[in-house]
């Protein structure tokens, strides 16, 4: 696996929001019955997670970003580039990065677009953006936010109770002799089968029926718009994958393992995480775990547990990480950082209104 090394880019700050509703495991109980929640709460280690019944992705996304220029004292206008990476858009055009240029008040020199990732996309965001700056670019705006919630299917006991929704803005600058950051990526898919909603796109366009329920072949009903998940092909997938990934990130960067001082991956499910932990041969404290109040945030898991698990520590020293995504697609991407101090303010919590911007 080899690694892409970008340098002279900082990263300096980091702000996360969740809707104010709360979906919890007792609730899920009612639905699906108490033994049967007692089981997948032990392996998903999910208690209660954020859910948004109105607001969007680009809602959260919007609000994470005006807290951090907030606090970082920056002027919209001199942000040059804006990433927004999604599954969830506002449209299916145009793009929704355009859309929250003009609600944050960005200029129109601003280069703004949407990546759609899922899992992966906060890494894989990490290096678009880090390589974008330069040559005259010198500030930018890594949006990323999914209300995966909304893509559930309600008889679906594996997947209601693991997602939740959640965004996330990060700050990006030119900063000469910022830390290198270091990235390794890839693609297989041959995974595509094995998580996916299928209706909805050019392939497969929304009729009547993309909504009707019918039975899988796992006995669950779902229609074409709700996300198919086989849990064992995604654990294949992670097991086999993630510890070679992030041996290699380490390799590529030259740390020992105790030179890392976290290790951040996507949030999947405590039994993931503590599986892939154990392959790769790392120390369970140092594996970063939001999963408790938050769930699996999909693309905005990686920085809401840095904001939730690390902010306090960031905010005044300087950490060495490992960030993982993997997932949907099959798509992967890891990065061997140094972030901190930086700002990095408490997960944020929007109400959940409906709200209709100008378009």
């Amino acid at each position: 696996m080899s690694a892409r090394r970008i340098e002279g880019i900082r990263v300096a700050g980091i702000a996360s929001a969740v809707p104010e509703t709360i979906a919890t495991l007792e609730e899920d109980a009612k639905h699906f019955g108490e033994d049967e929640m007692r089981r997948v709460a032990k392996n998903i280690g999910v208690r209660r997670r954020h859910i948004a019944k109105h607001l969007c992705a680009s809602d959260l996304a919007q609000a994470a970003a005006i807290r951090l220029m907030r606090d970082l004292d920056w002027d919209p206008m001199s942000i040059d580039v804006l990433v927004y990476v999604t599954q969830c858009p506002d449209f299916p055009a145009p793009s929704t990065a355009c859309v929250i240029q003009t609600r944050l008040g960005l200029g129109t020199h601003c280069a703004a677009f949407d990546v759609n990732l899922g899992c992966s996309g906060y890494t894989y965001g990490l290096w678009m953006i880090a390589s974008l700056l330069g040559g005259g670019m010198k500030r930018g705006l890594l949006l990323v936010g999914d209300t995966a919630s909304r893509a559930a299917s309600p008889h679906d006991r594996a997947v209601v109770p693991l997602f939740g929704d959640a965004a996330s803005a990060t700050a990006v600058e030119v900063r000469e002799g910022a830390p290198r950051m270091d990235f390794i990526l890839g693609t297989d898919g041959r995974g595509a089968k094995h998580l996916n909603s299928r209706a909805g796109g050019y392939r497969h366009p929304w009729t009547p029926a993309s909504t009707e329920l019918r039975l899988g072949d796992d006995g669950v009903m779902r229609s074409d718009q709700h996300t198919y998940m086989n849990g064992a092909e995604v654990l294949t997938f992670a097991i086999q994958e993630v510890p070679k990934l992030v041996n290699a990130m380490r390799a590529a960067r030259e740390w020992r393992e105790e030179d890392v001082d976290a290790y951040v991956f996507h949030q999947a499910s405590s039994f993931m995480l503590r599986t892939v932990a154990r392959l790769a041969k790392l120390p369970i404290a140092k594996v970063v775990m939001e999963l408790e109040n938050y769930g699996n945030t999909s693309v905005a898991s990686i920085p809401l547990a840095i904001s939730a698990g690390l902010g306090a520590t960031l905010s005044k020293d300087k950490q060495k990480l490992i960030l993982v995504g993997f997932g949907i697609g099959w798509s992967w991407a890891a990065a061997a950082v140094e972030f901190g101090p930086i700002v990095m303010p408490e997960v944020l919590v929007v109400p959940d209104v409906h709200f209709e911007p100008e378009f």
